[in-house]
């Protein structure tokens, strides 16, 4: 095993030393251990890169990195016992302790021990995962706050256009660059932001085996699954149930109207699985009953394009799935929808009132979107009122407030 571990490190090393990457421009403690963690391909690896390149350029000797990816599969065999002997292996090679960086470390059961005592040890250390558990309160008492916690999402359209060498300005809006961007904006609203599309030819294709690989691999193995069809059906359901109100008990009869007999309490456990799979998230009605909040909810696919994988015209889907997520970044914790005698697609208390309608051109659509933000800015006296819509743009004057209608391309880019 210290023969192959040793093999392993060098490839590592001058492998990626040769990688160009790009600035995703996320935040991060210089000084810090961090567990990275979110959906499979979203770029958790590369951001390890870009961190070593970052070292790299700053005067880290190469040997002082070390990088190993426990989804190799010269790794099938390894073990927990096998922990020590990477740095046993590391210090046959070099001297001096090396910045570490251990990629989909949740294949290997009882990773944390060993991640907290090298913390312990004053060693740098890095971690990289994709199911939600090692977020679980559990990990936390084990690993004793010695981590950061950065969770990652697909390429937002910033990043997207920054993967293709565009840069954004705010005078883009007065530019002819404009039309190039909202032509590579369709690209992006119909196959979402997972980092590798630009690759593929066939887009649908790469996402389809994206969602299996989540799906056989993060869930139906991970969990032992005996009825995946009653799984796979929950998430179709789920899907063209985006821009609603979706209960445990609609779920189920849903599928047990197919033929299909799934209780309510593995329906439960299922909708468990694929959050802490990072294939969807929640939002609750701000004006639900603490009792109502855990049954009554909006869901979510964290990237759009997985979601137009189940959908024949996604349009709408789409676009309320791009402006949630872009919501939850900007808002964490703190993104509602308000549903009583009207309803206000998302809301951000004590700032924002937001809808999202694909056109705006119907007068009863218009009328009903309009009206809504109106009632809910009485109520909650709030002044920014947005609808975002996939192209027009406008601005409404009415009972003497300001509501924004805004392209979703331009609302993404701030500009």
């Amino acid at each position: 095993m210290k023969n192959l571990i040793k093999k392993v490190i060098v490839e590592n090393q001058e492998r990626i030393s040769k990688l160009q990457v790009i600035d995703r421009k996320i935040a991060l403690e210089p000084n810090a251990n961090y567990i990275i963690t979110g959906q499979r391909r979203t770029g958790k690896t590369y951001l390890l890169y870009y961190y070593i390149k970052q070292l790299l350029s700053i005067g880290t000797d190469l040997k002082d990195i070390l990088y190993l990816n426990f989804e190799d599969e010269r790794f099938l065999e390894f073990t927990v016992h096998d922990f020590d002997k990477i740095l046993e292996s590391y210090k046959e090679l070099y001297k001096g302790e090396p910045v570490l960086f251990f990629d989909e470390i949740q294949n290997i059961a009882g990773w944390q021990n060993f991640a907290r005592r090298l913390a312990d040890s004053n060693y740098k250390i890095w971690v990289t995962g994709s199911n939600a558990q090692m977020l679980s309160s559990e990990m936390a008492t084990t690993l004793g706050g010695r981590f950061l916690v950065k969770e990652m999402d697909t390429l937002s359209f910033e990043e997207y256009l920054l993967f293709q060498n565009i840069s954004i300005e705010k005078q883009i809006v007065y530019s002819e660059k404009r039309f190039e961007v909202q032509g590579i904006f369709e690209d992006y609203f119909y196959y979402g932001g997972f980092p590798e599309l630009f690759k593929f030819i066939n887009k649908q294709e790469y996402l389809s085996n994206v969602f299996q690989k989540i799906f056989l691999g993060d869930i139906i193995a991970r969990h032992q699954i005996r009825n995946p069809h009653a799984l796979k059906l929950m998430i179709k359901k789920l899907a063209e149930s985006t821009m609603d109100e979706v209960s445990f008990h609609r779920i189920k009869n849903i599928i047990q109207s197919t033929g299909i007999q799934v209780g309510t309490s593995t329906l439960i456990e299922y909708f468990k699985y694929i959050e802490d799979a990072f294939l969807i998230r929640s939002i609750t009605n701000y004006l639900s009953k603490i009792s109502e909040r855990e049954v009554k909810k909006k869901y979510y696919f964290r990237d759009h394009g997985l979601l137009n994988l189940f959908l024949l015209n996604p349009e709408s889907f789409s676009l309320e799935t791009i402006v949630f997520n872009e919501l939850s970044k900007r808002y964490p914790g703190n993104l509602y929808y308000l549903k009583d005698n009207f309803e206000v697609d998302f809301f951000v208390p004590d700032r924002m009132l937001v809808q999202v309608s694909y056109k705006m051109d119907e007068s009863k659509t218009r009328e009903r979107e309009i009206s809504s933000l109106l009632k809910a800015s009485k109520s909650y006296n709030v002044e920014e009122m947005i609808i975002i819509t996939h192209s027009q743009e406008e601005t409404i004057n009415q009972e003497g407030k300001k509501i924004a209608i805004v392209p979703v391309w331009k609302w993404l880019l701030n500009v």
